[in-house]
């Protein structure tokens, strides 16, 4: 029998061959602060997905002015306490316009979650290619790659960010921060999958495949990925509170999502010039971004304490 530290409960077992999905969920179970996460991003991605569902019942969208909500004699305040809740506009609306708030939340975090999640699949996808490749190969492959990750790192990102969309202008805003934000991002995991996979490819059963005549690519996605799937998995869970943090820093500063598009940097932009006569229309997308950035960062720690512990300690 296993003995534990006095005060701590008893490592669960853990049986033999477990995936890391399946280690993953046995953990999850027993933390309750990342249930807690968890349960936050589910409803942050059941929000970000039904948003024009959501945006109807409660029945106005992003982009419509309500002017009997706002006080035209008071520069457009809106009418009533806490920024103008009501049975009618559920998170109140926006100063001298009079949109709702809360369609305009919701549709600010479709924009932002879509962003950050397909620019972290770009990033995935071509960090884990680019660093199985090049811990595989090795040699003229490993070089070429190695120096091509130490130029993106060492370049500019934010710099290059803001001046390519400040002088993009009639293009698909959404499709160009995507493409941007992923561009600047894969070396960080290609380097995470480079190391990984110098310590599997000298594996016995890499060796016995290899022997046994399998060709580089049924290796390479039979045997050297599922090993490097869970610092992938662990890492990927913590790229996209960066890429939300991201975009709406963009949106903030005015090169990013572009009105009447809504985005919580966006808003928090916006809403500077009335926090001191209207503080909710600053405090509403400012907590919806901080829970879902929080929410994001918890859950992945307790992945990368899962299934690459030896990544996080330092």
């Amino acid at each position: 029998m296993t003995t534990t530290a006095a005060g701590t409960a008893p490592a669960a077992a853990v049986p033999p061959g477990s995936s890391p999905w399946q280690l993953a969920r046995r953990e999850l179970r027993r933390r309750p602060a990342v249930r807690i996460s968890l349960t936050v991003v589910v409803l942050f991605v059941l929000m970000a997905a039904t948003a024009p569902w959501l945006g109807a019942l409660g029945g106005w969208s992003p982009e419509e002015f309500d002017k009997s909500a706002v006080d035209s004699y008071l520069g457009g305040l809106p009418i009533g306490s806490f920024g103008g809740i009501s049975s009618e506009h559920w998170l109140g609306v926006e100063p001298v316009t009079g949109r709702d708030l809360f369609a305009r939340v919701i549709h600010g975090a479709q924009v932002s979650l879509l962003i950050a999640f397909a620019a972290t699949a770009i990033v995935v996808l071509v960090g884990t290619a680019a660093g199985i490749a090049a811990g595989y190969f090795g040699g003229r492959t490993d070089a070429v790659l190695s120096r091509l990750m130490d130029l993106t790192m060492s370049f500019p990102s934010l710099i290059f960010m803001i001046a390519m969309l400040s002088v993009a202008k009639d293009v698909n805003r959404i499709l160009l921060i995507t493409a941007v934000i992923g561009l600047f991002g894969w070396p960080g995991v290609a380097r995470v999958v480079r190391g990984q996979t110098l310590s599997l490819k000298h594996r016995e059963y890499v060796d016995a495949a290899r022997v046994g005549g399998a060709g580089a690519w049924r290796i390479l996605t039979r045997d050297i990925l599922p090993g490097v799937s869970g610092p992938v998995i662990a890492y990927t869970t913590l790229l996209i509170p960066g890429m939300i943090s991201t975009e709406a820093a963009l949106s903030y500063l005015g090169v990013g999502v572009r009105p009447p598009t809504p985005s919580w940097g966006q808003m928090i932009a916006e809403s500077v010039a009335f926090y001191e006569t209207d503080p909710m229309y600053f405090v509403i997308p400012s907590t919806f971004l901080f829970l879902a950035v929080l929410a994001f960062t918890l859950l992945g720690d307790a992945l990368r304490d899962i299934l690459d512990p030896r990544g996080g300690r330092t």
